[in-house]
């Protein structure tokens, strides 16, 4: 999968696109959030980054918001530097507890592994809403509020997803398509293959979008996706907004840029727009 990926005869796999790897800090200079890396599960072994923004009161409660990294479901890391500073960002902005959840990657473990892994970790950051946490930790007891959990439970956030199918739409590419093969070599046994429902929401196996678990959607994608992610994005947008869903769906579309184009600069003013809508849907 060049350049995200390279595997040998030998089965030794080199990503030469992932960005470098950077530790958690007490604070950050940029932000003043501190930030810390928690093993939340033993088997599988899964880490988690924790964002937590200044504090304005001891026992502050904060919005917390479970992310997952992107990287096409077989790169990149929680713990990279770009991904890094943009939930030092949207902590900050947001005023939002943030877990950032590492999981693991194709072709070591194939699709379902992240999915499951995400799970997983949402799974344990919720359970910290109840008298008896899973690996507890201090900073979701003592400043997590759980009446505002976004991905899921109050609202979900989605960041120029990854979403495709075996029917080619817009301007996609009729011919075999780099993200088919992706797909392909990240959940090679997935049941519907492109029409999968974790990769195609809106197949005609997929649940009901009028059944979401949440309240409130934020969906973001670049006008000119080199990935042609976009498209798919806003038809699924439209598709909430038309399945019957009580809560309430919100689009922002940067026309002039490409795919994830505020993670790799994020003091551009298109990049500045981005964390401000972002910060707005996290506060409210």
């Amino acid at each position: 999968m060049p350049p995200l990926l390279y595997m040998f005869n030998d089965g030794s796999i080199e990503r030469p696109k992932d960005h470098s790897r950077v530790p958690p800090s007490l604070e950050d200079p940029a932000t003043g959030v501190s930030s810390k890396d928690i093993l939340f599960s033993n088997n599988p072994f899964l880490f988690a980054r924790l964002y937590l923004p200044k504090l304005t009161q001891p026992n502050q409660k904060l919005s917390i918001l479970v992310y997952f990294h992107g990287g096409a479901f077989c790169g990149e890391s929680a713990f990279s530097w770009h991904h890094n500073k943009y939930c030092n960002v949207i902590a900050s902005e947001g005023n939002v507890l943030i877990v950032s959840i590492e999981h693991r990657k194709a072709p070591e473990h194939f699709l379902p592994a992240a999915y499951d892994d995400c799970w997983a970790g949402l799974t344990w950051a919720a359970s910290h809403a109840t008298p008896n946490p899973t690996n507890p930790d201090m900073w979701l007891i003592n400043h997590a509020d759980f009446s505002k959990t976004y991905i899921g439970v109050y609202g979900a956030y989605l960041n120029h997803p990854f979403f495709w199918g075996s029917k080619p739409i817009g301007a996609e590419p009729v011919q075999e398509r780099p993200q088919s093969l992706l797909w392909k070599f990240v959940y090679p046994d997935a049941p519907g293959g492109l029409d999968n429902p974790m990769i195609n929401p809106l197949a005609p196996e997929a649940p009901s979008l009028a059944h979401l678990g949440c309240s409130k959607m934020l969906v973001t994608v670049a006008g000119k996706d080199h990935l042609h992610f976009n498209h798919r994005a806003v038809l699924y947008y439209k598709a909430v907004k038309e399945s019957g869903w009580k809560g309430q769906v919100e689009l922002f579309e940067e026309e002039e840029e490409d795919h994830v184009y505020y993670m790799y600069d994020i003091e551009t003013e298109q990049a500045k727009k981005l964390v401000t809508i972002v910060a707005n849907f996290l506060r409210h």
